[in-house]
């Protein structure tokens, strides 16, 4: 890699991961070897995983990467939350790449430019880019991706929208760009926040229930219904309108956790969940 290159420093590691390269390698090999996912008979098109600092969200997104263990995507489209205002649809990095403690991973300006012009044509609106931004939902996920696939390529995007039309406008967009490549959908969400164990665990497995039924309005419906949260629920709802058009026809949630089951405070719990989205052979 250009040492030239203009890098995205990390704001995460030693706080919210390891800085030691030796020390997060080890402990993401930890969190691999201790999930043990069921075998998806199919085809993986995306993950589904939490964005929470690895110490809480680790154990549980290890569900969804130990399966790309072996894959080869060459380009990973991450779509996250905005937890910061941008005022913006769609943000993502100005910088040519990001940093973590395992090394560089690349944006992919080209499929970034071709994005927007399918956006742009769509829904009139432009990805607007920034720099030295401090979103921890989408830098979480490198770590365990630089692990498990190695050398990758990044469409990053940062989403501050509920709206379904522009949400599914995104969703078609990423299929444009993501068709003819060896790519792989990352949709960074964690669940409930802060409620009481017992109903977290409610609130939760129906959001989960309804991201396994694959219907991108019916899981963003949860929220309006009082009946379920994720905080990355416009970024799960894009993917699954991406995925789907990309042939995927299943989800399957392979692990959930809250925050209680470390630090063993059950009164204000977070949920995690991990899954896959997938394309099962015809028959």
């Amino acid at each position: 890699m250009d040492e030239r290159l203009d890098v995205r420093p990390s704001p995460l590691a030693g706080r919210w991961y390891p800085a030691n390269p030796q020390v997060l390698t080890q402990r993401i090999d930890e969190y691999l070897s201790a999930a043990l996912p069921p075998a998806v008979e199919g085809e993986i098109v995306g993950i589904i995983a939490p964005h929470a600092g690895h110490q809480y969200s680790g154990p549980v997104a290890a569900y969804a990467y130990a399966l790309l263990q072996g894959q080869n995507f060459e380009l990973v489209a991450i779509l996250a939350p905005q937890h910061r205002p941008y005022f913006a649809a769609y943000v993502s990095s100005a910088h040519q790449a990001y940093e973590t403690p395992l090394g560089i991973v690349a944006v992919d300006h080209e499929a970034l430019g071709v994005l927007e012009k399918h956006l742009q044509r769509e829904v009139g609106e432009s990805i607007k880019r920034v720099w030295a931004d401090e979103e921890h939902s989408l830098e979480i996920h490198l770590p365990f991706l630089q692990r498990v696939l190695g050398s990758f390529h990044l469409l990053p995007i940062m989403i501050g929208i509920d709206d379904p039309r522009r949400l599914k406008a995104l969703g078609i967009a990423l299929v444009e760009v993501l068709r003819d490549r060896q790519a792989l959908i990352v949709a960074s969400t964690d669940l409930s926040h802060f409620y009481p164990q017992p109903l977290a665990e409610k609130l939760d497995r129906e959001m989960l229930r309804r991201m396994e039924g694959f219907d991108p309005l019916v899981f963003l419906q949860a929220e309006i219904e009082g009946k379920g949260f994720a905080c990355g629920r416009s970024a799960v709802a894009a993917a699954m309108w991406a995925a789907r058009e990309l042939g995927a026809n299943r989800i399957r949630v392979l692990h959930y956790a809250t925050s209680g089951d470390v630090t063993g405070n059950y009164h204000e719990v977070v949920g995690y969940g991990a899954a896959v989205i997938y394309r099962t052979p015809q028959s």
